[in-house]
């Protein structure tokens, strides 16, 4: 039904349990996902992930039949100096969200690009290398995992949350292996345009989130907002882009009730595009 590099964000149905949401996708016809791991905004996984929580979760999704592309997690600000208990939780919570990835077979791991905050702790530099530090050494981790490393960035709301910020530190993860997550609401609700952010991240995108937005604004379903879907995935195609694409419809402007029909409708117009 709908394209087979297109899958949809658990986020989307994030007011529904794992269960509903995964029956949901299915569903509608998805036959990929990515599964939302964020404290706060997903709880489809149990941000206190213990080996009995990554056994539960696993066993819920791989029971679905639904692929996995990734994980979208966090494990706490990557720009926050930690002591050595603070490094220990950090890592345990790392190696339980790799133990998730790889046991539903997923790609890879995604991490937030700093925290929910543009001011720095430290410096913008000295930030930016603590974030491309952080995300390099969980590179290596989910190596020994056998799955990749992502990072969503830029991210409006984040520390990397505009063009150059988010070019800065594409730059410090160059040669990592650390993939970088485009995702079109929040490029366009920073104030950047979507050609500009193509052309600084050439060749370096892993894997795309589809929401639209206005400056501002993530929260809109698409068709509503700013982004050119149309000319973005033009470009991604013409830069011989070869990866995935995810809806993530964490939208306010449909009711709980309209979310299925305007996921269905976004992912046909999406199919379309591809």
């Amino acid at each position: 039904m709908f394209h087979s590099r297109l899958g949809c964000s658990s986020i989307s149905f994030r007011h529904q349990d794992l269960g509903a949401a995964l029956r949901t996708m299915k569903g509608l016809g998805f036959e990929e996902i990515d599964l939302g791991a964020l404290p706060g905004v997903c709880n489809h996984v149990p941000y206190e992930l213990t080996a009995d929580a990554v056994d539960t979760v696993s066993a819920e999704v791989i029971a679905s039949g639904l692929r996995v592309r990734s994980v979208n997690g966090d494990i706490g600000d990557l720009n926050k100096v930690l002591d050595d208990e603070g490094r220990a939780m950090r890592d345990r919570h790392l190696d339980a969200l790799l133990t998730l990835t790889a046991t539903i077979g997923a790609k890879a791991l995604v991490l937030p690009c700093g925290a929910l905050d543009h001011t720095p702790v430290r410096s913008v530099d000295e930030d930016l290398d603590l974030v491309a530090a952080q995300l390099m050494g969980a590179g290596q981790r989910a190596a020994e995992f056998g799955v990749e490393l992502w990072t969503e960035s830029l991210h409006f709301l984040r520390f990397c949350w505009n063009l150059e910020r988010a070019g800065l530190l594409a730059d410090r993860l160059a040669g990592s292996g650390v993939g970088i997550v485009m995702d079109f609401s929040h490029i366009v609700a920073s104030g950047e345009d979507i050609q500009a952010y193509l052309d600084r991240h050439r060749g370096r995108i892993s894997h795309v989130h589809l929401r639209d937005a206005v400056p501002g604004n993530i929260n809109l379903r698409i068709g509503n907002g700013d982004a050119d879907f149309a000319g973005g995935l033009k470009r991604l195609a013409a830069d011989g882009y070869t990866g995935h694409f995810s809806l993530e419809l964490e939208t306010r402007d449909v009711t709980n009730d309209e979310r299925p029909a305007a996921a269905a409708k976004a992912a046909s117009f999406i199919t379309d595009l591809i």
